[in-house]
């Protein structure tokens, strides 16, 4: 029996029936209002909209293209594409007729789709560009893959076509969707593989609609996706992939609560996107947001407009720490509605002028950003959860926040602490299983059926959860210590210069890190910074970057003991690469790999000849 040294509990208010599933989730939306928009995606460059309506139209028909195609109950069918429409309705589709959905991310590699094809027995594949019919073609031999549709080839359509064509009643699909009940399998959901191949992480109905409707209840997140006392739906913009667990949940929770979602498939276009959209809420990685305030540091200018600026940071910041405390000074009340009225309105308009909540998740956000957003007036709920959960299993919610945590337990859910400090869930939505692998799912879900995450943390008198760091990634150096890179990494993620960064230290005599520059962000920190502009490589011994990097790592080994902090550092060529290996898609850091592949660095940082 694991010993637990504190737990903490949310009550779900969500029901179930046994032949609830997603596909009677869409229904239900679709007989409470036909005409009521669903989403907005761009057409001809301006964004228009899409009726729930006209998606169950567009899913039966696709569904009857799939049917006449050979897609039977219980097949594994797969989704390859970007963030656009069609993978919702491919989506829908798909289960609809029964069938279970293996989303894969369009980045995948030829190895990644042999093995998802050939673990999850995938028959039918829907990928999204000429080349990921490529890359399926070229593992076709070796996988039992038998039918490949292209989306930007048009196959949908004539999937649709073939469906009409054929003999296909409407009691015929809707046989097919009642055949499917709430504890059938809806997904496999590959990880992204960190450590060996990825897993398949088995997800019911039950797994998606008890975090669906329980994040709509009271204490969940209704005040931000439910519509207005007035009757206006919410809005938001989603630009993480389908393919993610996360991204996924945030469309499933759009099609439930009302909310409007918009399909932001190229985040080169996001802030456009974000002006012309207008969301009043987000979801997204932290990165995102270090990267918009990045952006907005580096146009600010030089002088009296970049000093005017920082000002207006440094008031945001400190009138969201004084929110902690009750209720900012009078003094700092003022400073904060002048900075508004001078800059802070401006950078809100931004990101549209109307988000009020976003939903942090995947990595730790800074406090600092954290706070400046809170200050901003776009209150940041950080979040935590894995693909093992269905997405989120804490997060903070509106009158329930604390900066610098994860949050309580998102409501149906259940957090503990083991005695060696690793985080435990359990709760409606914790997958059933990895697929053909008995022996992972027996090491990863214990007697009690809590599940290890492998993250350790530590909850606080009111159920809230600071996440620490990894088991897995702890680093013991040659004289013994053990040291958490993530507490360092975190701290030193947020500087515009910094792309990525990776502490390392594992049996050496000290911890150093090996840091990425921001190739987008350096051209414009350098013209602030009165430095000419320079190549990435010039960049690597410029002096003043330099300086800015050190001083940015004295202030991140202020966290830890001496004995923990980094010593050196070494600027690595380029950005770690997910096509190399060294990246997830889920965009984690595969230690191992880019050890291995900048071994180089490391002997400059190590070698002492």
């Amino acid at each position: 029996m694991t010993e637990l040294l504190a737990t903490a509990h949310v009550e779900g208010l969500g029901t179930f029936e046994p032949r609830d599933t997603l596909t009677t989730m869409l229904r239900r939306r679709v007989e409470a209002d036909r005409d009521s928009v669903f989403a907005e995606h761009r057409v001809d460059g301006t964004f228009t909209p899409i009726t729930i309506g006209q998606l169950d139209d567009d899913v039966r028909a696709l569904a009857r293209g799939l049917v006449a195609a050979g897609v039977q109950s219980g097949d594994a069918v797969g989704i390859m594409a970007g963030t656009r429409y069609e993978w919702t309705v491919a989506d829908f589709a798909v289960l609809s007729v029964g069938a279970v959905v293996v989303p894969i991310y369009h980045t995948s590699s030829a190895e990644q789709l042999v093995w998802m094809c050939t673990d999850a027995e995938i028959r039918t594949l829907i990928v999204e560009t000429d080349e990921h019919a490529e890359l399926a073609a070229e593992v076709r031999a070796s996988t039992g893959l038998e039918r490949v549709f292209v989306i930007d080839r048009g196959d949908l359509d004539g999937l649709v076509e073939s469906g009409a064509a054929a003999d296909i009643s409407d009691a015929d699909l809707d046989a097919r969707a009642a055949s499917v009940g709430l504890e059938d399998l809806a997904s496999i959901v590959y990880t992204s593989g960190t450590t060996g191949r990825p897993k398949g992480v088995e997800l019911t109905h039950h797994n998606w609609l008890a975090h669906v409707i329980n994040g709509v209840s009271e204490p969940g997140l209704g005040r931000v996706v439910l519509p207005s006392d007035e009757g206006v739906a919410k809005r938001t913009l989603l630009f993480l992939p389908l393919a993610h667990v996360y991204g996924r949940f945030a469309q499933f929770l759009c099609v439930h609560s009302g909310t409007v979602l918009g399909y932001a498939p190229n985040t080169k276009n996001l802030v456009t996107d974000l002006q012309s959209f207008e969301p009043t809420w987000l979801i997204a990685v932290p990165r995102v947001f270090e990267t918009v305030y990045n952006a907005a540091d580096a146009k600010a200018g030089k002088g009296v407009k970049l000093r005017l600026f920082r000002w207006a940071v440094d008031v945001a910041v400190a009138y969201s720490e004084a929110l902690d405390g009750g209720r900012p000074g009078a003094g700092l009340r003022a400073r904060h509605s002048l900075a508004d009225r001078l800059v802070l309105g401006k950078l809100r308009d931004v990101m549209g002028g109307q988000v009020d909540y976003a939903i942090s998740g995947g990595a730790a956000l800074s406090l600092r950003h954290a706070h400046f957003f809170r200050g901003l007036g776009v209150t940041i709920m950080e979040g935590y959860g894995a693909t093992e959960t269905t997405a989120p299993a804490s997060v903070n919610r509106p009158g329930r926040i604390k900066i610098g945590t994860v949050g309580a337990p998102y409501p149906g859910m259940s957090l503990a602490v083991a005695e060696d400090g690793e985080v435990l869930i359990k709760g409606p939505s914790l997958f059933r299983g990895y697929h053909n692998n008995a022996e992972a799912t027996a090491e990863a879900i214990d007697a009690e059926g809590w599940l290890r995450t492998g993250d350790l943390g530590e909850l606080d008198a009111d159920g809230y959860l600071r996440i620490s760091g990894r088991k897995k990634e702890i680093l013991v150096t040659a004289g013994g210590k053990n040291v958490q890179p993530a507490v360092l990494e975190n701290a030193l993620r947020s500087h515009p210069l910094v792309g990525e960064i990776m502490v390392v230290g594992e049996g050496k005599p000290f911890i150093a890190a090996l840091i990425a520059l921001d190739e987008a962000m350096l051209p414009g920190w350098l013209e602030n910074h009165g430095v000419g502009p320079l190549t990435l490589e010039q960049a690597r011994t410029n002096e003043t970057v330099l300086k800015a990097l050190q001083a940015e790592v004295d202030k991140a080994n202020m966290h830890v003991s001496r004995a923990e902090s980094i010593r050196k550092f070494e600027i690595v060529p380029r950005m770690f690469s997910e096509d190399r290996g060294e990246v997830s898609a889920s965009t984690k850091l595969i230690r191992r790999v880019v050890e291995a592949n900048f071994a180089d660095s490391m002997a400059k940082i190590f070698d002492h000849k």
